[in-house]
Order: structure tokens, then C-alpha cells, then sequence
């Protein structure tokens, strides 16, 4: 089965005409994007957009083959004129199949906001899903992922859906089993909220996605070109960086994550419980917490995907344990404890064998501290940042919230 991208954006476009901001003034050749239309193996057409029959012709195909139109929007969207040959457009109905005479079937999936989504199975067996943007899907369980031939559950061979407004409802679909690690992910409806360049293909291929520009003709089963999605990245940034947001986007599309909060709770400190309350409500419902700076167990252990937030309190934790604010302690054999546990630590990154985004903070950079403790601190955060980022396949430096790709 063959798709073709008439169009990958946003229902507006990107750039979105007379708008002024970075992301439209930046979206030149490849960058531009009209609205999200897909053509497959030259019968069937998802979404009727303006200029499809040209944006078909520049991409060496035509419409004249189509059989069947179907929409997928929550609404019809403005009047678009039907080119002459092409049929109606409609929809197919909740519940039901649609089968083409050329072999192809086409079965609505239900979602959890207005819209259709479209599961396509070519003559072949293979399996395409194809949501409106905003869309994500409703009733998946695990094990609930597309029929196979043989009666059997497997992924998708594609999934085309909107990647970034909607990163949880990929989550669902891994949950369910219907995105597995060959499923070709492929990120539409891509406006002007999305950031630009290079920074849209780092963060797509966090959630295993990518984006291809308009035009773009694809064997659905296709996998040599499906990103691997880093297993350990540590993100690095000053206060107020972003690095924490940063940090939770990668793993928004993941149906398990362990939050592990190693700042843990402080009694009668308003203050540092709104900090936490922010935290929580950013979070999916479906992550957990773990309040610990007990860290090397569970990356030992096998489970679900872990944020550590942060290491700076751990290191902080660390230190008050090995008493190595006091001098004496310190040169008495508290330097040498904190250097093995760092260490070990290190080596649970290495051996890890779950998915693992860090978070620390950059502070090497800044005012050298007035006191002798302070500096102590600020050089062993070097330290360790240094030591576990050697251990990560990908490292970031956020700043001013912009994510700086150091590593990966």
C-alpha cells in the first residue's frame, strides 16, 4: 500500500497567512506545509483540502483514479470545490466498514473528541490509521491493537496522527499494542505552535515520530526509516529554564512513566508545595510518583520509562549525607564516599535497561558562590553532571526555554 502526503499541516497551513510570528516567517520550502491530506495508492483520499489536485500533480500523481473522498474533521471545514470526477465527499459511518471495490477496507475508529478516525487496510493486509488533528483515540485496552490477517493482534504498519497537539493519545496506542517498535509514526497537522528546524525533528523523534514535507510518496511496512527513541537523556539547564517541561515532553508519548521526585516534601514550606503542585498537574494522570533519592534499585530494575527530577537534589541529599558541608568530615573520608556513590550511580546509567530522562541543573556558569560549601556543591554538580552524561545517548541544554542538542 502506497500513501502520499498531499498536504502534512496544520487546517490552516503553516505559514498561516499575515501571520507574523518566528514559526511562519521561518516555514520556507520544505517547512511549508498545506493542510493535512493523504492520498492512498491513487483510490482513496482522506480529507479534501484546497489545491489537492495540484499538490497531487506535484507530487507525480493523480486524483483522476480516486473512488472514494472521506473527511475526517469534526466539520466539513469552509466550501471546498470538488474537482470535476472526483466523488463526494462523506464519511463513513460510526461502527461500520467501508470496502472498496480495488480491495482496500476502511473501518471508522472511535475517538475521544468530535471527528472520524480512519483505520485503512490495503488488499495486502496492511494497516494504516489515520486520526483528524486533535484527535486521539477512545476505548483502547492492552492487547487492543489492529485486527491481523490471521485473527491475530499486531501493530499498525503506519500510524499518521497528530503527534504533537495529542502526544497522549500515542501513548494509548502503544498502551494497546496497536504502535510497536516497526510502526512507521508520522506526524500531520503540524501549525505554527510547532517548533521550527531542527528542534521539530529532535522532538518528534523523542516520541519515536517523525515528519516528512509534503509531497512525500511512502510504502506503508516501510521501517528503515522509523527513529529509535533514545533510552537514556539527561537535560541540563539554569532556573526557570524550561528544562523540567523539556524534560516531561520526551516522554509524554509513552503509555508508563515513573516520576521520581527527589526533592521529596518539606514541612510547613508553602512555597516549595505550590513548586510541587505545578509539577503534579503538568503531569498525564497516567504517570506515577516515587519520592526517593534511592536511585541506583530502580534503574536496576525492569519497568516502566523513569523521569528523575532532579539530580541536583540527590546530589544535595548525598551530601548532607556524607556530611561533607563539615570540613573535617569532608577531608576525613566524606569526599571519597560521595565519589563512590556517584560512581555507582553511574554505573546503574550504564546498565539501565529502561528508558531514563534526567534532569539537572547548570549552575557552572553563574556567580561563583561566597562560600566555601557553596563552591563545594557547585563543583561536584559539575562533577556529576559530567559523569552521567558520559552514560547518555542523548544530552540537552536548555535555555531560555530552547533546547540545545549537546549530545544526540
Amino acid at each position: 500500500m502506497e500513501l502520499t502526503l498531499l498536504g502534512t499541516g496544520a487546517p490552516g497551513g503553516l505559514p498561516v497567512p499575515d501571520c507574523p510570528c518566528a514559526a511562519c516567517a521561518t516555514a520556507l520550502g520544505d517547512a511549508a506545509r498545506a493542510a493535512t491530506a493523504l492520498l492512498v495508492d491513487g483510490v482513496l483520499l482522506l480529507d479534501l483540502t484546497p489545491g489537492a489536485a495540484f499538490a497531487a500533480a506535484r507530487a507525480g500523481h493523480s486524483l483522476g483514479g480516486v473512488r472514494q473522498v472521506l473527511l475526517s474533521h469534526p466539520h466539513d471545514g469552509p466550501a471546498v470545490e470538488v474537482p470535476a470526477g472526483l466523488p463526494q465527499p462523506g464519511r463513513v459511518a460510526d461502527g461500520r466498514e467501508l470496502a472498496l471495490l480495488t480491495g482496500h477496507r476502511v473501518r471508522t475508529v472511535a475517538l475521544d473528541s468530535p471527528g472520524s478516525g480512519y483505520e485503512v487496510t490495503g488488499p495486502d493486509g496492511e494497516r494504516l490509521l489515520y486520526l483528524p488533528p486533535g484527535g486521539a483515540p477512545a476505548g483502547l485496552t492492552e492487547g487492543n491493537g489492529a485486527a491481523h490477517g490471521r485473527g491475530e493482534r499486531a501493530p499498525y504498519e503506519m500510524v499518521v496522527v497528530d503527534v504533537l497537539g495529542r502526544p497522549d493519545g500515542l501513548a494509548r496506542l502503544r498502551a494497546a499494542g496497536a504502535v510497536g517498535p516497526t510502526t512507521d509514526v508520522l506526524a500531520v497537522h503540524i501549525g505554527h505552535e510547532a517548533p521550527p528546524g531542527a528542534e521539530l525533528t529532535r522532538r518528534l523523534a523523542a516520541a519515536g515520530a517523525r515528519a516528512v514535507p509534503d509531497g512525500s510518496t511512502l510504502v506503508v511496512g516501510a521501517y528503515e526509516d522509523v527513529p529509535d527513541v533514545p533510552r537514556r537523556t539527561l537535560v541540563l539547564g539554569g532556573a526557570r529554564s524550561g528544562k523540567s517541561v523539556e524534560a516531561e515532553r520526551r516522554l509524554e508519548a509513552f503509555p508508563e512513566v515513573l516520576y521520581v521526585a527527589t526533592g521529596g516534601s518539606r514541612n510547613g514550606d508553602t512555597e516549595w508545595a505550590r513548586r510541587v503542585s505545578v509539577h503534579r498537574e503538568r503531569r498525564p494522570g497516567s504517570w506515577r510518583t516515587a519520592e526517593t533519592c534511592d536511585l541506583v534499585p530502580l534503574l536496576a530494575q525492569d519497568g516502566p520509562a523513569l523521569l528523575i527530577d532532579c539530580l541536583s537534589l540527590w546530589l544535595t541529599h548525598v551530601m548532607d549525607e556524607v556530611k561533607a558541608w563539615d570540613d573535617d568530615e569532608w577531608a576525613g573520608g566524606g569526599e571519597r564516599e560521595l565519589r563512590r556513590r556517584v560512581v555507582e550511580l553511574a554505573d546503574a546509567v550504564r546498565a539501565t535497561r529502561r528508558t531514563v530522562v534526567a534532569v539537572s541543573n547548570e549552575v557552572g556558569s553563574g556567580i561563583v558562590p561566597a562560600t566555601a560549601s557553596g563552591r563545594r556543591y557547585r563543583d561536584e554538580l559539575g562533577r556529576l553532571n559530567t559523569v552521567f552524561a558520559a552514560e547518555c545517548e542523548h544530552v540537552l541544554l536548555v535555555v531560555a526555554g530552547q533546547a540545545l542538542a549537546l549530545r544526540g
